[in-house]
């Protein structure tokens, strides 16, 4: 089997972690450092990771996550945040493809003319299913590198979206796409991995 395929049977939703495991900042990094090549729309990369270790936050994190038990032992609460005004950035992030030659002016100014006029057009429901959307490729992204690297994650959508805002005090046009709980699983009691379906059950080719 090879290591991707591997990494992808052995990684798992864990519902509970050792306590007292610390995850430096210098680990952290080195997810992020391999987590920024996560595919986004238009490249316009828009996740932003809000982790919290400081514990006085990440009880604020845990009221504001219904109370599971898991966010008190994990090592870090990241917070995936997607960004509502990612768009607003098209211009600066293709800047280093025009100074380098790849695209010309006129397909520079254009590529920020029709991602603007996408977004813009599209309204709020677009801005936040292209936030969540894209911040949800990154975050499974991040626990297959995170498994990669000895860590083990839980995805969580069991929270309250304001009060996660109100306890951080994060911007408006940062949506909370989804909590990651990090650590070291605590495997005492593991239960088994859920049903997965068959293949035929939840493919089909051509049609429905």
């Amino acid at each position: 089997m090879g290591e991707v395929s591997a990494i992808v049977k052995e990684r798992r939703s864990a519902m509970k972690f050792q306590p007292d495991v610390r995850i430096s900042n210098e680990e952290l990094e080195e997810l992020f450092q391999l987590v920024k090549f996560a595919p986004s729309a238009f490249n316009l990369q828009h996740t932003h990771y809000l982790v919290v270790t400081d514990p006085k936050l990440k009880e604020a994190v845990y009221e504001a996550a219904n109370q599971q038990y898991k966010v008190k032992t994990a090592s870090a609460a990241i917070v995936v945040l997607g960004d509502l005004d990612a768009y607003q950035q098209v211009g600066e992030l293709h800047q280093g493809l025009l100074q380098l030659g790849v695209i010309n002016k006129q397909e520079y100014d254009l590529t920020v003319e029709s991602v603007t006029r996408f977004y813009e057009e599209g309204g709020e429901a677009v801005k936040h299913d292209e936030a969540i959307r894209n911040s949800s490729l990154s975050a499974m992204l991040f626990m297959l590198v995170a498994k990669d690297k000895g860590w083990d994650t839980c995805p969580m959508i069991g929270f309250d979206p304001q009060k996660l805002k109100d306890a951080l005090n994060l911007p408006d046009r940062m949506v909370p796409a989804l909590l990651i709980t990090i650590g070291k699983e605590d495997t005492t009691k593991q239960r088994p991995r859920g049903y997965r379906k068959p293949v035929s059950e939840f493919v089909s080719y051509n049609t429905l």
